[in-house]
């Protein structure tokens, strides 16, 4: 029996042995995957790294480019287009204004009653319907948007509105980079710059019309001229690309296009996080021995998600979960993963607010706002921004306006405010017809 006993108690022994090899392997495995994951995440976090002195290399570059953009069509990867608004609202226009806001898909009819310095806006109400999509793709007699400057496009509306009996004069035609800086301007004479963070992104500024190079024309009487940069295809060789920046260009239906709008704008941001997470997940298991498919969707993790996830403030990080649960198809994610996650979004998302930050910087350059003039006081500079990234992303926008502040010198810093600019880009396109009607001369009472 004792022989039994001793050959039994061995038995048990090596397969408990053998038991405990397999869990410390399993975690081992585990532990090396992990390991793995967080290697992946810090080489990213430190590609993303925007240091103080990158910024301000971004600036210049910004700066330079913008120079080279005024001097000559075609100098700049930034268009700098000339917009021929050349007479921002003053805060006195008053009377019924009306604008038409074509979207992408929809098509917005805006009217504005205007009051003067001491209403400001009475009353606006606006109109939107889809617009069919034999529209979309269709033609108007031969007449083709992309063939024609502003002045044409203009004329074509009027033509129209003639033919089917609208009393109605176009008095402006601008983007609405260019109508938020008017709906600024008429709130806030100080304003001198726009910046849409959206979907997309652009800038918009007031130039001395004398140091715009490739102006032949005439001066115009305000001695301004407002300037569409189109900055959303600014390209530096500062700009800290990883390799997810790089395969989402590839892949894009522009590639080599727009890489300053790719690392900062509303578009893009969720899609760089889906895509450094499913590094993770294919390189280090992160969800798992299989990859997630949904994981592989462009696109699938929209912005909006990302901010949720960023700004979740429940103790087990509850809305990452659903999220992963209800977009991708993850579930069962612990605690740790969800950590992760939040830290990719803010990586992702602190990169494109300094960056834009930056890129304000540099219009303060190229503006001569950046610095304290010896012997001058300092000027005050408002830079209206909208759009749906800065309004709803939290954490985006106060990180924009914080790297700013920390660029700038002390005393320049408390001249630069930022204000937000509501649907501005509507309101502005109705001003900007005021204001112009009332350069001319005309009375819209």
């Amino acid at each position: 029996m004792g022989k039994v006993a001793v050959g039994a108690t061995v038995v048990c022994t090596a397969a408990l042995c053998a038991a405990a090899v397999l869990v410390v392997r399993h975690r081992m495995k585990t532990s090396g995957k992990w390991g793995r994951a967080m290697a992946i995440l810090k080489e990213f976090e430190e590609k993303c790294g925007t240091p103080d002195g990158k910024l301000r290399q971004v600036a210049d570059a910004m700066d330079v480019e913008m120079h080279a953009g005024l001097a000559s069509e075609g100098g700049s990867k930034l268009k700098m287009l000339i917009s021929y608004v050349d007479n921002l609202p003053s805060g006195d226009e008053a009377g019924l204004f009306y604008a038409l806001d074509l979207g992408g898909t929809n098509f917005r009819v805006l009217r504005v009653h205007l009051g003067g310095k001491e209403k400001g806006v009475v009353n606006q109400e606006f109109e939107e319907v889809s617009i069919p999509p034999h529209l979309m793709v269709g033609s108007s007699e031969g007449f083709n948007i992309e063939d024609v400057v502003g002045e044409d496009v203009v004329g074509e509306l009027t033509k129209s509105m003639q033919k089917i009996g609208l009393d109605m004069r176009v008095s402006a035609l601008v983007n609405d980079t260019i109508g938020t800086l008017a709906g600024g301007r008429f709130y806030n004479q100080d304003v001198i710059a726009a910046v849409i963070l959206g979907t997309g992104t652009n800038a918009a500024y007031v130039e001395r019309a004398n140091a715009i190079p490739k102006w032949h024309g005439p001066l115009p009487k305000s001695g301004d001229m407002v300037i569409n940069m189109e900055w959303g295809n600014f390209r530096s060789s500062h700009l800290p690309l990883t390799e997810y920046d790089i395969a989402l260009d590839t892949e894009s239906l522009n590639p080599g296009e727009q890489i300053f709008e790719k690392l900062i704008s509303g578009m893009y941001l969720g899609d760089i996080v889906r895509r450094a997470l499913l590094k993770m997940a294919e390189e280090a298991d992160f969800f798992g021995d299989t990859v997630p498919p949904k994981l592989k969707v462009p696109f699938i993790l929209r912005t909006p998600d990302m901010s949720a996830m960023h700004h979740d403030t429940t103790p087990d990080l509850k809305v990452v979960g659903n999220k992963l649960k209800d977009i991708l198809e993850i579930s069962n994610t612990s605690l740790k993963m969800r950590k992760t996650v939040v830290e990719l979004c803010d990586i992702v998302a602190t990169r494109g607010a300094r960056l834009a930050a930056a890129g304000i910087l540099g219009i303060l350059k190229k503006t001569g706002r950046d610095t304290v003039k010896a012997g001058e006081k300092q000027q005050k500079t408002v830079i209206a921004l909208d759009g749906g990234l800065y309004e709803h992303y939290t954490k985006f926008r106060a990180c924009l306006e914080s790297t700013l502040n920390e660029l700038l010198e002390e005393e320049v810093a408390k001249s630069i405010v930022i204000e937000h600019s509501n649907d501005g880009s509507g309101i502005g396109a109705a001003l900007l017809a005021a204001s112009h009607s009332q350069y001319l001369g005309v009375d819209e009472s």
